[in-house]
């Protein structure tokens, strides 16, 4: 339960913004800037603020950002890493997955591999109270999703 302080003391927000952009390459531009813009918040801050935060991210990798805009031109942004989506397409060196998922395999995978993906998915705000083995099923089900074959060794 939140304190009479706390309450007193929220700001009102006008919108929540979802986007993706590249690691350490946000600009003013498009998508940034018309995202942005329409809620009267300065882009420029939230592109340095945002390249200072993902600089330890190699460049191009596509992060998923929740930015709530406040009432009084302020903001506050929060940074995912990577959807699994793309690990694994790393990870299996594939560009696509399969048209055919579950009769056309487009790739292998270890168990190291969907290891390795759970646990930087564990820092994640939304799984970092989840167990290590259910992260892994979810990362599981998501290649089988995609025509991944996930194995114990690879062959």
């Amino acid at each position: 339960m939140a304190t009479l302080k706390e309450i007193l003391t929220r700001r009102p927000i006008s919108a929540t913004i979802r986007l993706t952009v590249d690691a350490g390459a946000a600009k003013p531009g498009p998508p940034v800037g018309p995202a942005l813009g329409q809620y009267k918040l300065n882009s420029m801050a939230f592109c340095k603020d945002f390249n200072a935060r993902t600089q330890k991210f190699k460049p191009g990798t596509p992060m998923a950002i929740t930015i709530s805009a406040f009432k009084d031109g302020t903001f506050e942004f929060t940074v995912k890493s990577p959807s699994v989506t793309w690990y694994l397409k790393q990870a299996a060196g594939i560009e696509f997955g399969s048209g055919r998922p579950g009769h056309v395999t487009a790739s292998t995978l270890t168990l190291k591999h969907v290891y390795e993906i759970a646990k930087i998915k564990q820092s994640d705000p939304f799984c970092q109270y989840m167990p290590l083995e259910s992260i892994c099923k979810s990362i599981i089900g998501t290649a089988n999703s995609m025509g991944i074959k996930v194995q114990k060794e690879l062959d």
